[in-house]
């Protein structure tokens, strides 16, 4: 079953949705230093103010920092914002643009052996994308390199999923959604020989998910990439788009993924995808969604004990 959106189901979204595909399209016309630029100021703004996600952010470093080798805070924590900002403007150049011109920012390819060995193995392939860099350019480039699905999950305001589904539809990717109907949907595309790009790294809703140390720290992650690759024998590999500085385009990096990350042993597996994307991070720390509450599901640790409220 092909998922796709029609170009009626985004003209019959709400207003604000519209007028934000159109904003896309226009600010698409800028160069990407400019947007960059802009997104950066955005950050320090939100740096300078302490918002929520300083305080996130912050809190993050104090509990990982030195798991991740990195001493100063504060200029840590600016650079994760303004990476942040950075992260935001730049969807005008991969969602308002042409996908030929969002796919000309790509400098070079790191590592693309490792993808290419994964498809050549004819079981398909999984690639696991963090929340690092660009995660929408990567799945722009991997849908040129052969069928693709994209498993995503509804947004928090259902009324975005028009917008959404119309950025990643553009060149034909099959999207999945993140329910019961949609993990059959994924063993048949993987059965099939596609791709499928898979961002990993959320808390697992509900009781679903394990436990394992991210940067010397429990915290929960979904077990389903590793079912998936249990049950179909699809080759793993990590993906994922580096921003460069200035607005100078983006460089893909993939890796080699452990083999342990399909074992039946879900502890065990999400060891290996943690570790996975922790050799990712360290390519790129600040680009990492640092922002995001990833040990509130610690072990018998409430997350406003580990984050406080807000």
């Amino acid at each position: 079953m092909r998922v796709s959106i029609v170009v009626s189901e985004l003209s019959a979204a709400p207003f604000k949705v519209r007028a934000a595909a159109a904003l896309m399209r226009l600010a698409s016309q800028l160069p990407l230093s400019w947007l960059h630029a802009i997104g950066a100021g955005v950050g320090r703004i939100a740096a300078a103010l302490k918002t929520r996600e300083w305080r996130v952010t912050r809190r993050n470093h104090e509990l990982v920092g030195a798991a991740l080798g990195i001493a100063d805070r504060d200029a840590f924590v600016r650079g994760v914002l303004v990476d942040t900002g950075k992260n935001l403007t730049e969807l005008a150049k991969v969602w308002g643009a042409t996908p030929q011109r969002a796919l000309a920012l790509i400098r070079r390819v790191h590592g693309r052996e490792h993808f290419d060995a994964a498809r050549a193995q004819g079981r398909g392939v999984i690639v696991a994308a963090p929340h690092l860099g660009c995660w929408e350019l990567l799945n722009l480039w991997l849908c040129t390199q052969g069928p693709m699905a994209l498993l995503y999950r509804v947004p928090q305001h259902a009324e975005w999923e028009a917008l959404l589904r119309d950025a990643r539809g553009k060149l034909d990717a099959v999207q999945v959604r993140a329910d019961a109907a949609g993990v059959r949907e994924l063993l048949r595309c993987l059965k099939q020989g596609m791709t499928l790009g898979i961002l990993p790294d959320q808390r697992a809703k509900g009781g679903e998910g394990e436990f394992a140390p991210f940067f010397g720290m429990a915290c929960k992650s979904m077990t389903l990439l590793s079912r998936l690759a249990e049950k179909t024998g699809a080759p793993v590999v990590f993906g994922f788009a580096e921003r460069l500085p200035r607005g100078a385009g983006f460089d893909l990096h993939f890796l080699p993924a452990e083999p342990d990350i399909a074992s039946s042993d879900r502890t065990v597996a999400v060891a290996a995808l943690h570790r996975g994307i922790e050799a990712c991070v360290r390519l790129a720390p600040t680009q990492y969604q640092w922002t995001y509450k990833r040990y509130s599901a610690e072990p018998g640790v409430d997350g406003d004990q580990v984050y406080g409220r807000g």
